[in-house]
Protein backbone atom coordinates (compact mmCIF):
# COMPACT_ATOMS: atom_id res chain seq x y z
CA UNK A 1 0.00 0.00 0.00
CA UNK A 2 2.98 2.32 0.45
CA UNK A 3 3.35 2.82 -3.28
CA UNK A 4 -0.37 3.64 -3.60
CA UNK A 5 -0.06 6.29 -0.92
CA UNK A 6 2.95 7.90 -2.63
CA UNK A 7 0.87 8.51 -5.75
CA UNK A 8 -0.67 11.96 -5.90
CA UNK A 9 -3.81 10.35 -7.28
CA UNK A 10 -3.82 7.18 -5.11
CA UNK A 11 -6.87 7.80 -2.97
CA UNK A 12 -9.32 5.91 -5.18
CA UNK A 13 -7.12 2.80 -5.53
CA UNK A 14 -7.05 -0.22 -3.24
CA UNK A 15 -3.81 -1.81 -4.46
CA UNK A 16 -0.43 -0.71 -5.71
CA UNK A 17 0.37 -0.31 -9.39
CA UNK A 18 2.03 -3.31 -10.95
CA UNK A 19 5.77 -2.64 -11.21
CA UNK A 20 5.89 -3.26 -14.94
CA UNK A 21 2.78 -1.13 -15.53
CA UNK A 22 4.33 1.62 -13.42
CA UNK A 23 7.42 1.67 -15.63
CA UNK A 24 5.42 1.18 -18.84
CA UNK A 25 3.14 4.14 -18.17
CA UNK A 26 5.75 6.52 -16.76
CA UNK A 27 6.98 9.41 -18.87
CA UNK A 28 9.46 11.04 -16.53
CA UNK A 29 12.46 9.59 -18.38
CA UNK A 30 11.70 11.84 -21.35
CA UNK A 31 9.36 14.58 -20.14
CA UNK A 32 11.78 15.75 -17.44
CA UNK A 33 13.35 17.95 -20.11
CA UNK A 34 10.30 20.21 -19.69
CA UNK A 35 11.18 20.96 -16.05
CA UNK A 36 11.91 24.64 -16.66
CA UNK A 37 8.60 25.17 -18.47
CA UNK A 38 6.72 23.21 -15.80
CA UNK A 39 8.19 25.41 -13.09
CA UNK A 40 7.44 28.59 -15.07
CA UNK A 41 3.84 27.49 -15.44
CA UNK A 42 3.54 26.67 -11.75
CA UNK A 43 4.97 30.00 -10.65
CA UNK A 44 2.51 31.85 -12.89
CA UNK A 45 -0.36 29.68 -11.63
CA UNK A 46 0.57 30.30 -7.98
CA UNK A 47 0.88 34.03 -8.62
CA UNK A 48 -2.60 34.13 -10.17
CA UNK A 49 -4.11 32.01 -7.36
CA UNK A 50 -2.80 34.45 -4.76
CA UNK A 51 -4.16 37.43 -6.70
CA UNK A 52 -7.68 35.92 -6.74
CA UNK A 53 -7.50 34.97 -3.04
CA UNK A 54 -7.15 31.19 -3.34
CA UNK A 55 -3.62 31.30 -1.89
CA UNK A 56 -2.26 33.71 0.70
CA UNK A 57 0.73 35.89 -0.14
CA UNK A 58 2.83 33.81 2.26
CA UNK A 59 1.79 30.57 0.55
CA UNK A 60 2.58 32.05 -2.87
CA UNK A 61 6.05 33.13 -1.73
CA UNK A 62 6.76 29.72 -0.18
CA UNK A 63 5.72 27.99 -3.42
CA UNK A 64 7.75 30.31 -5.66
CA UNK A 65 10.85 30.08 -3.47
CA UNK A 66 10.52 26.31 -3.28
CA UNK A 67 10.11 25.96 -7.05
CA UNK A 68 13.09 28.23 -7.67
CA UNK A 69 15.24 26.08 -5.39
CA UNK A 70 14.02 22.91 -7.13
CA UNK A 71 14.94 24.37 -10.53
CA UNK A 72 18.44 25.10 -9.24
CA UNK A 73 18.64 21.59 -7.78
CA UNK A 74 17.71 20.10 -11.16
CA UNK A 75 20.24 22.28 -12.99
CA UNK A 76 22.99 21.19 -10.59
CA UNK A 77 22.14 17.56 -11.38
CA UNK A 78 21.13 16.80 -7.77
CA UNK A 79 17.41 16.16 -8.29
CA UNK A 80 16.30 12.55 -7.82
CA UNK A 81 13.75 11.67 -10.51
CA UNK A 82 11.35 8.88 -9.59
CA UNK A 83 9.56 6.60 -12.04
CA UNK A 84 7.06 5.89 -9.26
CA UNK A 85 5.93 9.51 -9.55
CA UNK A 86 5.32 9.00 -13.27
CA UNK A 87 6.11 12.37 -14.82
CA UNK A 88 7.90 15.68 -14.50
CA UNK A 89 4.87 17.39 -12.94
CA UNK A 90 4.34 14.94 -10.09
CA UNK A 91 8.08 14.69 -9.40
CA UNK A 92 8.37 18.44 -8.98
CA UNK A 93 5.16 18.77 -6.96
CA UNK A 94 6.19 15.93 -4.62
CA UNK A 95 9.59 17.51 -4.09
CA UNK A 96 7.95 20.87 -3.42
CA UNK A 97 5.74 19.28 -0.76
CA UNK A 98 8.82 17.67 0.81
CA UNK A 99 10.44 21.11 1.02
CA UNK A 100 7.58 23.36 2.14
CA UNK A 101 4.99 20.97 3.55
CA UNK A 102 1.25 21.04 2.98
CA UNK A 103 1.42 24.35 1.11
CA UNK A 104 3.05 22.46 -1.74
CA UNK A 105 -0.12 20.39 -2.15
CA UNK A 106 -2.15 23.58 -2.67
CA UNK A 107 -0.30 24.38 -5.89
CA UNK A 108 -2.48 21.99 -7.85
CA UNK A 109 -5.66 23.85 -6.94
CA UNK A 110 -7.67 24.77 -10.04
CA UNK A 111 -5.63 22.77 -12.54
CA UNK A 112 -5.07 19.23 -13.78
CA UNK A 113 -2.12 17.40 -15.23
CA UNK A 114 -4.06 17.55 -18.50
CA UNK A 115 -3.93 21.33 -18.86
CA UNK A 116 -0.54 21.42 -17.14
CA UNK A 117 1.17 19.15 -19.66
CA UNK A 118 -0.56 20.88 -22.56
CA UNK A 119 0.83 24.18 -21.28
CA UNK A 120 4.31 22.80 -20.64
CA UNK A 121 4.67 21.30 -24.08
CA UNK A 122 3.56 24.54 -25.74
CA UNK A 123 6.02 26.58 -23.66
CA UNK A 124 8.79 24.10 -24.44
CA UNK A 125 8.04 24.14 -28.16
CA UNK A 126 7.87 27.95 -28.23
CA UNK A 127 11.35 28.13 -26.67
CA UNK A 128 12.70 25.68 -29.25
CA UNK A 129 10.95 27.31 -32.18
CA UNK A 130 12.89 30.44 -31.28
CA UNK A 131 16.15 28.46 -31.19
CA UNK A 132 15.37 26.92 -34.58
CA UNK A 133 14.50 30.32 -36.02
CA UNK A 134 17.89 31.67 -34.93
CA UNK A 135 19.69 28.76 -36.63
CA UNK A 136 17.62 29.20 -39.78
CA UNK A 137 18.51 32.88 -39.79
CA UNK A 138 22.21 32.09 -39.33
CA UNK A 139 22.17 29.54 -42.15
CA UNK A 140 20.34 31.92 -44.47
CA UNK A 141 22.80 34.72 -43.72
CA UNK A 142 25.73 32.42 -44.49
CA UNK A 143 24.05 31.29 -47.69
CA UNK A 144 23.59 34.90 -48.83
CA UNK A 145 27.25 35.69 -48.15
CA UNK A 146 28.41 32.76 -50.28
CA UNK A 147 25.88 33.59 -53.03
CA UNK A 148 27.15 37.17 -53.20
CA UNK A 149 30.77 36.04 -53.46
CA UNK A 150 29.89 33.54 -56.20
CA UNK A 151 27.37 35.71 -58.10
CA UNK A 152 29.36 35.39 -61.34
CA UNK A 153 30.74 31.86 -60.88
CA UNK A 154 29.41 29.89 -63.85
CA UNK A 155 28.20 26.33 -63.41
CA UNK A 156 25.80 24.08 -65.33
CA UNK A 157 22.15 24.16 -64.41
CA UNK A 158 20.46 20.77 -64.61
CA UNK A 159 17.14 19.22 -65.40
CA UNK A 160 16.85 15.43 -65.13
CA UNK A 161 20.47 15.70 -63.85
CA UNK A 162 21.45 16.50 -67.44
CA UNK A 163 23.15 19.75 -68.40
CA UNK A 164 20.40 22.21 -69.31
CA UNK A 165 21.56 25.86 -69.30
CA UNK A 166 24.38 27.80 -67.69
CA UNK A 167 23.61 29.38 -64.34
CA UNK A 168 25.83 30.78 -61.63
CA UNK A 169 26.70 29.20 -58.31
CA UNK A 170 25.30 32.27 -56.59
CA UNK A 171 21.99 31.85 -58.41
CA UNK A 172 21.83 28.19 -57.39
CA UNK A 173 22.48 29.08 -53.75
CA UNK A 174 19.64 31.57 -53.87
CA UNK A 175 17.33 28.72 -54.89
CA UNK A 176 18.32 27.01 -51.63
CA UNK A 177 17.69 30.26 -49.81
CA UNK A 178 14.13 30.48 -51.16
CA UNK A 179 13.37 27.00 -49.82
CA UNK A 180 14.52 28.08 -46.36
CA UNK A 181 12.63 31.36 -46.59
CA UNK A 182 9.38 29.44 -47.00
CA UNK A 183 10.36 27.16 -44.11
CA UNK A 184 10.94 30.17 -41.89
CA UNK A 185 7.54 31.59 -42.85
CA UNK A 186 5.92 28.27 -41.95
CA UNK A 187 7.78 28.20 -38.64
CA UNK A 188 6.52 31.70 -37.76
CA UNK A 189 3.00 30.69 -38.71
CA UNK A 190 3.22 27.56 -36.56
CA UNK A 191 4.43 29.68 -33.64
CA UNK A 192 1.23 31.76 -33.74
CA UNK A 193 -0.97 28.72 -33.12
CA UNK A 194 1.40 27.24 -30.55
CA UNK A 195 1.30 30.49 -28.57
CA UNK A 196 -2.11 29.89 -26.99
CA UNK A 197 -2.56 28.92 -23.34
CA UNK A 198 -4.51 25.82 -22.22
CA UNK A 199 -3.90 26.38 -18.48
CA UNK A 200 -7.13 26.84 -16.57
CA UNK A 201 -8.99 24.24 -18.60
CA UNK A 202 -8.25 21.75 -15.81
CA UNK A 203 -9.01 18.11 -16.68
CA UNK A 204 -11.50 18.92 -19.46
CA UNK A 205 -14.30 21.17 -18.14
CA UNK A 206 -12.61 24.10 -16.45
CA UNK A 207 -12.69 24.74 -12.70
CA UNK A 208 -15.07 26.14 -10.11
CA UNK A 209 -12.31 28.25 -8.55
CA UNK A 210 -12.35 31.98 -9.40
CA UNK A 211 -9.27 31.82 -11.61
CA UNK A 212 -8.10 34.61 -13.90
CA UNK A 213 -6.82 32.88 -17.05
CA UNK A 214 -6.02 36.17 -18.78
CA UNK A 215 -3.65 37.04 -15.93
CA UNK A 216 -1.88 33.67 -16.15
CA UNK A 217 -1.67 34.13 -19.91
CA UNK A 218 -0.02 37.52 -19.38
CA UNK A 219 2.46 36.13 -16.85
CA UNK A 220 3.52 33.33 -19.20
CA UNK A 221 3.73 35.52 -22.30
CA UNK A 222 1.12 33.68 -24.37
CA UNK A 223 -0.76 35.65 -27.02
CA UNK A 224 -4.19 34.40 -25.94
CA UNK A 225 -6.00 31.73 -23.96
CA UNK A 226 -7.48 28.62 -25.57
CA UNK A 227 -11.20 29.25 -25.90
CA UNK A 228 -12.63 25.79 -25.23
CA UNK A 229 -11.59 23.59 -22.33
CA UNK A 230 -12.27 20.29 -24.11
CA UNK A 231 -10.20 21.29 -27.10
CA UNK A 232 -7.46 22.93 -25.04
CA UNK A 233 -6.42 19.79 -23.16
CA UNK A 234 -6.65 17.44 -26.15
CA UNK A 235 -5.32 19.60 -29.01
CA UNK A 236 -1.98 18.56 -30.45
CA UNK A 237 -2.40 20.32 -33.81
CA UNK A 238 0.49 22.61 -32.97
CA UNK A 239 2.84 19.63 -32.54
CA UNK A 240 1.66 18.09 -35.81
CA UNK A 241 2.02 21.42 -37.55
CA UNK A 242 5.55 21.81 -36.25
CA UNK A 243 6.49 18.31 -37.39
CA UNK A 244 5.03 19.05 -40.84
CA UNK A 245 7.20 22.16 -41.04
CA UNK A 246 10.21 20.21 -39.74
CA UNK A 247 9.68 17.39 -42.25
CA UNK A 248 9.53 19.85 -45.12
CA UNK A 249 12.56 21.78 -43.90
CA UNK A 250 14.51 18.53 -43.51
CA UNK A 251 13.41 17.54 -47.01
CA UNK A 252 14.90 20.80 -48.29
CA UNK A 253 18.12 20.18 -46.38
CA UNK A 254 18.15 16.65 -47.81
CA UNK A 255 17.87 17.99 -51.38
CA UNK A 256 20.78 20.32 -50.67
CA UNK A 257 22.69 17.43 -49.12
CA UNK A 258 22.18 15.31 -52.22
CA UNK A 259 23.70 18.05 -54.36
CA UNK A 260 26.61 18.51 -51.96
CA UNK A 261 27.31 14.77 -52.02
CA UNK A 262 27.26 14.77 -55.83
CA UNK A 263 29.34 17.94 -56.13
CA UNK A 264 32.08 16.68 -53.80
CA UNK A 265 32.46 13.43 -55.74
CA UNK A 266 35.37 12.90 -58.12
CA UNK A 267 32.85 12.61 -60.96
CA UNK A 268 31.69 16.21 -60.41
CA UNK A 269 34.43 17.88 -58.36
CA UNK A 270 32.47 21.14 -58.19
CA UNK A 271 33.21 21.92 -54.54
CA UNK A 272 35.41 21.06 -51.61
CA UNK A 273 34.11 20.73 -48.06
CA UNK A 274 36.58 21.51 -45.27
CA UNK A 275 37.99 18.46 -43.53
CA UNK A 276 36.13 19.27 -40.31
CA UNK A 277 32.83 18.35 -41.99
CA UNK A 278 34.08 15.05 -43.44
CA UNK A 279 35.46 11.71 -42.30
CA UNK A 280 37.70 9.07 -43.79
CA UNK A 281 37.52 5.36 -44.47
CA UNK A 282 38.82 2.63 -42.18
CA UNK A 283 40.27 0.75 -45.17
CA UNK A 284 40.64 3.21 -48.08
CA UNK A 285 43.17 5.90 -47.17
CA UNK A 286 42.22 8.19 -50.07
CA UNK A 287 38.61 8.63 -49.02
CA UNK A 288 37.12 11.91 -47.81
CA UNK A 289 33.46 11.27 -47.14
CA UNK A 290 30.86 14.09 -46.92
CA UNK A 291 29.36 12.67 -43.74
CA UNK A 292 27.50 15.79 -42.58
CA UNK A 293 25.29 16.11 -45.67
CA UNK A 294 24.91 12.33 -45.89
CA UNK A 295 23.75 12.15 -42.29
CA UNK A 296 21.33 15.06 -42.70
CA UNK A 297 19.94 13.31 -45.78
CA UNK A 298 19.49 10.16 -43.70
CA UNK A 299 17.93 11.92 -40.70
CA UNK A 300 15.18 13.32 -42.90
CA UNK A 301 13.42 9.95 -42.81
CA UNK A 302 13.05 9.94 -39.04
CA UNK A 303 11.49 13.42 -39.02
CA UNK A 304 9.08 12.41 -41.79
CA UNK A 305 8.23 9.41 -39.63
CA UNK A 306 7.52 11.59 -36.59
CA UNK A 307 4.93 13.52 -38.59
CA UNK A 308 3.14 10.30 -39.53
CA UNK A 309 3.43 9.12 -35.92
CA UNK A 310 1.64 12.18 -34.54
CA UNK A 311 -1.04 12.15 -37.24
CA UNK A 312 -1.72 8.50 -36.48
CA UNK A 313 -1.68 9.18 -32.73
CA UNK A 314 -4.48 11.74 -33.02
CA UNK A 315 -6.63 10.28 -35.79
CA UNK A 316 -8.98 8.20 -33.61
CA UNK A 317 -9.00 9.98 -30.26
CA UNK A 318 -12.35 11.04 -28.84
CA UNK A 319 -12.48 14.23 -26.80
CA UNK A 320 -10.95 15.06 -24.44
CA UNK A 321 -7.56 13.96 -23.07
CA UNK A 322 -6.46 10.33 -23.48
CA UNK A 323 -3.33 8.56 -22.25
CA UNK A 324 -2.37 8.13 -25.92
CA UNK A 325 -1.22 11.74 -25.82
CA UNK A 326 1.73 10.77 -23.65
CA UNK A 327 3.15 9.45 -26.93
CA UNK A 328 3.30 12.96 -28.41
CA UNK A 329 6.49 14.01 -26.69
CA UNK A 330 9.18 11.63 -27.90
CA UNK A 331 8.50 12.17 -31.62
CA UNK A 332 8.15 15.92 -31.10
CA UNK A 333 11.30 16.14 -29.01
CA UNK A 334 13.30 14.14 -31.54
CA UNK A 335 11.95 16.16 -34.46
CA UNK A 336 13.07 19.35 -32.72
CA UNK A 337 16.48 17.94 -31.82
CA UNK A 338 17.08 16.56 -35.31
CA UNK A 339 16.06 19.73 -37.13
CA UNK A 340 18.00 21.96 -34.76
CA UNK A 341 21.15 19.85 -35.06
CA UNK A 342 20.89 19.66 -38.85
CA UNK A 343 20.46 23.42 -39.15
CA UNK A 344 23.44 24.05 -36.86
CA UNK A 345 25.61 21.74 -38.95
CA UNK A 346 24.55 23.44 -42.19
CA UNK A 347 24.92 26.93 -40.74
CA UNK A 348 28.54 26.10 -39.92
CA UNK A 349 29.26 24.21 -43.15
CA UNK A 350 27.63 26.20 -45.96
CA UNK A 351 29.70 29.41 -45.61
CA UNK A 352 32.84 27.25 -45.64
CA UNK A 353 32.07 25.61 -49.03
CA UNK A 354 34.96 26.10 -51.46
CA UNK A 355 33.84 26.12 -55.11
CA UNK A 356 36.16 24.77 -57.80
CA UNK A 357 35.34 27.54 -60.26
CA UNK A 358 37.33 26.21 -63.22
CA UNK A 359 35.79 22.76 -62.90
CA UNK A 360 32.29 24.23 -62.74
CA UNK A 361 32.93 26.40 -65.78
CA UNK A 362 34.34 23.55 -67.82
CA UNK A 363 31.33 21.39 -66.90
CA UNK A 364 29.01 24.14 -68.13
CA UNK A 365 30.82 24.09 -71.50
CA UNK A 366 29.87 20.46 -72.00
CA UNK A 367 26.38 19.30 -72.85
CA UNK A 368 25.46 22.10 -75.28
CA UNK A 369 24.30 24.34 -72.45
CA UNK A 370 23.81 27.34 -74.76
CA UNK A 371 21.48 25.56 -77.18
CA UNK A 372 18.43 27.47 -75.90
CA UNK A 373 20.34 30.74 -76.32
CA UNK A 374 20.98 29.86 -79.99
CA UNK A 375 17.27 29.12 -80.50
CA UNK A 376 16.34 32.47 -78.90
CA UNK A 377 18.89 34.17 -81.16
CA UNK A 378 17.21 32.68 -84.24
CA UNK A 379 13.78 33.76 -83.03
CA UNK A 380 15.07 37.32 -82.74
CA UNK A 381 16.14 36.94 -86.41
CA UNK A 382 12.51 36.27 -87.33
CA UNK A 383 12.42 32.46 -87.30
CA UNK A 384 9.46 30.82 -85.54
CA UNK A 385 10.49 29.16 -82.29
CA UNK A 386 9.50 25.65 -83.40
CA UNK A 387 11.61 26.01 -86.53
CA UNK A 388 14.47 27.47 -84.51
CA UNK A 389 14.20 24.52 -82.14
CA UNK A 390 14.61 22.11 -85.07
CA UNK A 391 17.59 24.04 -86.48
CA UNK A 392 19.40 23.97 -83.13
CA UNK A 393 18.57 20.30 -82.66
CA UNK A 394 20.33 19.52 -85.94
CA UNK A 395 23.31 21.65 -84.90
CA UNK A 396 23.51 19.75 -81.62
CA UNK A 397 23.36 16.46 -83.50
CA UNK A 398 26.27 17.63 -85.61
CA UNK A 399 28.13 18.63 -82.43
CA UNK A 400 27.62 15.21 -80.91
CA UNK A 401 29.04 13.45 -83.98
CA UNK A 402 31.92 15.91 -84.40
CA UNK A 403 32.55 16.19 -80.63
CA UNK A 404 32.26 19.98 -80.75
CA UNK A 405 30.29 22.27 -78.49
CA UNK A 406 28.23 24.96 -80.22
CA UNK A 407 30.67 27.62 -79.09
CA UNK A 408 33.55 25.66 -80.69
CA UNK A 409 31.95 25.52 -84.14
CA UNK A 410 33.01 27.95 -86.84
CA UNK A 411 30.58 30.37 -88.41
CA UNK A 412 30.53 28.32 -91.63
CA UNK A 413 29.67 25.19 -89.66
CA UNK A 414 26.79 26.94 -87.94
CA UNK A 415 25.50 28.53 -91.13
CA UNK A 416 24.96 25.13 -92.73
CA UNK A 417 21.93 24.87 -90.44
CA UNK A 418 20.58 28.40 -91.03
CA UNK A 419 21.75 31.30 -93.17
CA UNK A 420 20.31 33.65 -90.53
CA UNK A 421 23.31 32.97 -88.31
CA UNK A 422 25.91 35.78 -88.39
CA UNK A 423 29.09 36.76 -86.56
CA UNK A 424 27.12 38.13 -83.59
CA UNK A 425 26.00 34.60 -82.70
CA UNK A 426 29.16 34.06 -80.67
CA UNK A 427 28.02 36.70 -78.17
CA UNK A 428 25.15 34.44 -77.15
CA UNK A 429 27.08 31.18 -77.34
CA UNK A 430 29.54 32.17 -74.62
CA UNK A 431 28.73 31.10 -71.08
CA UNK A 432 29.05 34.66 -69.79
CA UNK A 433 26.75 35.93 -72.51
CA UNK A 434 24.21 33.25 -71.72
CA UNK A 435 23.91 33.96 -68.00
CA UNK A 436 24.07 37.74 -68.48
CA UNK A 437 21.29 37.69 -71.08
CA UNK A 438 18.75 36.52 -68.47
CA UNK A 439 18.77 39.96 -66.92
CA UNK A 440 15.46 40.12 -65.08
CA UNK A 441 14.25 39.66 -61.50
CA UNK A 442 14.94 36.05 -60.59
CA UNK A 443 17.30 35.61 -63.55
CA UNK A 444 20.89 34.42 -63.70
CA UNK A 445 22.67 37.66 -64.62
CA UNK A 446 25.32 38.32 -61.94
CA UNK A 447 23.92 41.81 -61.30
CA UNK A 448 20.49 40.27 -60.77
CA UNK A 449 21.97 37.74 -58.34
CA UNK A 450 23.63 40.53 -56.36
CA UNK A 451 20.40 42.53 -56.35
CA UNK A 452 18.50 39.45 -55.15
CA UNK A 453 21.01 39.02 -52.31
CA UNK A 454 20.51 42.65 -51.30
CA UNK A 455 16.72 42.26 -51.29
CA UNK A 456 16.96 39.04 -49.32
CA UNK A 457 19.21 40.63 -46.70
CA UNK A 458 16.74 43.47 -46.26
CA UNK A 459 13.87 41.03 -45.70
CA UNK A 460 15.93 38.77 -43.48
CA UNK A 461 17.02 41.56 -41.16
Amino acid sequence: MADKQNKLWGGRFSESTDQFVQEFTASVNFDQRMYAQDIRGSIAHATMLSEVGVLTDAEREAIINGLTEIREEIERGEFQWSVALEDVHMNIEARLTDRIGITGKKLHTGRSRNDQVATDIRLWLLDHIDLIDRELHRLMQGMLGLAEREAATIMPGFTHLQTAQPVTFGHHLLAWFEMLRRDRERLADCRKRTNRMPLGSAALAGTTYPINRERTCELLGFDEVCQNSLDAVSDRDFAIEFCAMAALCMTHLSRMSEELVLWTSAQFGFINLPDRFCTGSSIMPQKKNPDVPELVRGKTGRVNGHLICLLTLMKSQPLAYNKDNQEDKEPLFDAVDTLLGSLRAFADMVPAIEPNRDVMREAARRGFATATDLADYLVRKGIAFRDAHEVVGKAVGYGVSSKKDLSDMSLSELRQFSDQIDDDVFEVLTLEGSVSARNHVGGTAPDQVRAAVARARQRLG
